[in-house]
């Protein structure tokens, strides 16, 4: 129920709808292009997933914010950004309960001067983006600070249809970091951290956490280039778990440099945006397939950019895949996963030249979701196999790109 101490704000539509509710984030506006994810959990790592950015995000699952939020789970580093230009959901629970909660969902929002929209039916807007595709739309608070007036309405509907849409961005090089970096620690266990909760200085003040160190640090066997296009902070655990010491750089590196730090492995992380844009990208893959022989593995953005380097076309998705729910197939074995999945764009699977074989395909609308080289040590995948917080059908990907580094290396 709504209180005298709400402020009332809208979602507006390019196509003219509107989606009256109330602020649980920062007062204003933000403008991107509306998804709905339908996970049921993990609403703080898709908040901060560099792939959601320029994106407003709808939430299918009804009750959001019961956990709260922690320092621990953010996908963006230690940075701990929120990359999604705005949130949009149902129902803002009132109570949170977590023993690792250190701030509401409310408060977190304001704190990282996020937009967010609550009590609007999100059941209507999801049946309305699956017919009609992805749409640009406005999150917008009162401009008077509690009542939204028609020139609100107005503006916000104005704001959506000006908005140039994700088709033809370049979001790669704002996502990435901004100078390379060494990263080292593998993923951590909750069960093992509690053991030592209680310990003298364990619990971390002013972040809510238990948790002194995330990540056990691995003896690395392999050494590991990573082309940031924004990626997720667990891909690089999952990395590190594999005996990999990784080099973090940013998205447009010269492919000299890369090569010159002499890579056992080149992975190319996930990232937001139009793949085909980003044609310093493409070129530096480019380069890598058909000059050297390095074992080189593409993850969402990165499988994508294989694909174009190779010769193949993206294709913009009607709503894109956005969850934890999706099944994609293993074409090889015939095997079926469960995955967890954020993109708007696809390698469009009939544009693929004779040396690139496709691996795995969505059960969901038939698309491609794996590509493979057959002349080079090279794949990708379009979903996300790192899957914080889950699940992790597809994390065996990590280690065929363990084993082909290792055959590289004997």
């Amino acid at each position: 129920m709504n209180s005298s101490a709400e402020i009332q704000a809208i979602l507006a539509l390019a196509d003219g709808t509107i989606f009256r509710g109330v602020s649980i984030g920062s007062l204003g506006h933000r403008v991107g292009e509306v998804v709905f994810n339908t996970a049921m959990t993990g609403y703080q790592e898709i908040l901060t997933d560099p792939s959601y950015a320029r994106q407003l995000v709808t939430l299918t699952y009804p009750h959001i914010g019961n956990t709260g939020t922690n320092s621990e789970d953010s996908e963006s580093g230690n940075t701990h950004k929120v990359w999604a230009e705005g949130l949009i959901i149902r129902d803002a629970t009132m109570a949170t309960s977590n023993f690792r909660n250190s701030q509401s969902l409310s408060d977190y929002l304001q704190t990282h001067d996020t937009v967010a929209i609550a009590e609007i039916d999100t059941r209507q807007l999801t049946r309305l983006l699956r017919d009609k595709g992805a749409q640009n739309g406005c999150i917008m608070t009162a401009s008077n600070g509690e009542t939204i007036s028609r020139d609100d309405e107005q503006q916000a509907i104005k704001l959506a249809q000006e908005f140039a849409g994700i088709k033809g961005m370049d979001l790669a090089k704002e996502c990435c970091t901004k100078e390379n970096f060494e990263w080292t620690a593998g993923t951590w266990d909750l069960s093992d951290t509690l053991l030592n909760r209680d310990a003298p200085g364990s619990h971390d003040s002013g972040t809510g956490g238990f948790f002194k160190q995330l990540g056990t640090h691995i003896d690395s066997k392999y050494n590991v280039v990573a082309y940031d296009f924004g990626s997720k902070t667990n891909i690089l655990r999952m990395l590190v778990d594999r005996g990999c010491h990784v080099t973090v750089v940013p998205a447009q590196t010269p492919i000299a440099d890369v090569l010159a730090m002499n890579p056992d492995g080149i992975f190319l992380s996930n990232g937001p945006g139009d793949p085909a844009a980003c044609d310093y990208a493409i070129d530096a893959v480019r380069h890598i397939i058909t000059e050297t022989d390095i074992p080189t593995f593409g993850i969402c953005l990165g499988h994508q950019l294989i694909g174009l380097a190779s010769g193949a076309s993206t294709i913009k998705m009607k709503t894109g895949h956005h969850g934890a729910n999706h099944p994609v197939q293993d074409l090889a074995t015939g095997t079926v996963m469960i995955t967890s999945q954020n993109h708007g764009f696809a390698v469009d699977e009939d544009t693929l030249p004779d040396n690139v074989k496709s691996t795995h395909r969505s059960l969901f609308d038939g698309t491609n979701q794996g590509i493979e080289l057959t002349d080079k040590p090279v794949f990708s995948f379009q979903g996300h196999p790192e899957a914080s917080p889950g699940p992790h059908d597809a994390a065996p990907l990590f280690d065929k790109f363990a084993e082909m580094m290792a055959a590289a290396k004997s």
